[in-house]
């Protein structure tokens, strides 16, 4: 899509598109975005007791988290300073999704088969991709091609078919607006992606503007404001 492209953590990532970042940051916070963030780690526990033990590594309620629901929290270190920050979901199936930040998705997943890989099964989801649809908009946007999603509360997750796709939808995201974040195999993330472009509320916006949104919203990025 004419985007600007650098690596960034073994991938090929859209800085900006030919729009630039201020106008993709507005119409951000006007309209709806699509972020390609595949390149965030996503990790799946499994096991009957696997959110007691994912407990022992993060200072957030996981074993009261029920179904659907989606949890922020922290991989803290022994001082209790923090390894990083990640979103946790329990699926319908009552298996858990973490999401985790790119630059540290392999420290994080060495940390949880170290620490607690003999209590629940961890599987990185190698084969998953990620796109962030964010802004005012994103709700109508996103009901076109399931009308559920609409009906979705701020941190809740579903299972959705996408454009005939089956996606694991959370409403939650990056830039302090309203959107979604969905989990799809990585073959049919073009096809999504495609998807959601055809909407005209929907434009491609890079990660320089997520970075200034997420500065502008106030939300920490590992790193640079928290470690």
């Amino acid at each position: 899509l004419g985007a600007k492209m650098v690596p960034f953590a073994g991938y090929a990532m859209p800085v900006q598109y030919p729009a630039g970042i201020l106008a993709e940051h507005r119409h951000c916070r006007y309209e709806a975005a699509l972020f390609d963030v595949s390149h965030m780690g996503q990790v799946a526990l499994r096991g009957a007791d696997a959110d007691q033990a994912l407990e022992r590594l993060l200072p957030q309620d996981i074993v009261g988290l029920a179904p659907g629901r989606q949890r922020y929290a922290f991989f803290t270190n022994p001082q209790g300073g923090i390894l990083d920050d990640l979103m946790v979901s329990r699926r319908a199936d009552g298996s858990l999704l973490l999401v985790v930040n790119a630059a540290r998705a392999d420290h994080d997943l060495a940390h949880l088969v170290g620490s607690i890989g003999h209590l629940c099964t961890v599987q990185h989801l190698a084969d998953r991709a990620l796109l962030a649809l964010q802004g005012p908009k994103a709700a109508t946007a996103l009901a076109r091609l399931n009308p559920k999603a609409a009906e979705m509360a701020f941190m809740t997750g579903a299972d959705l078919a996408l454009a005939g796709l089956d996606c694991f939808v959370t409403r939650s995201g990056y830039t302090g607006e309203d959107g979604y974040e969905i989990s799809v195999a990585a073959t049919e993330a073009e096809a999504l992606a495609r998807a959601l472009l055809r909407q005209p509320e929907v434009k491609p916006v890079g990660l320089g503007a997520r970075d200034t949104l997420r500065l502008e919203a106030g939300l920490c990025l590992y790193g640079h404001d928290i470690d």
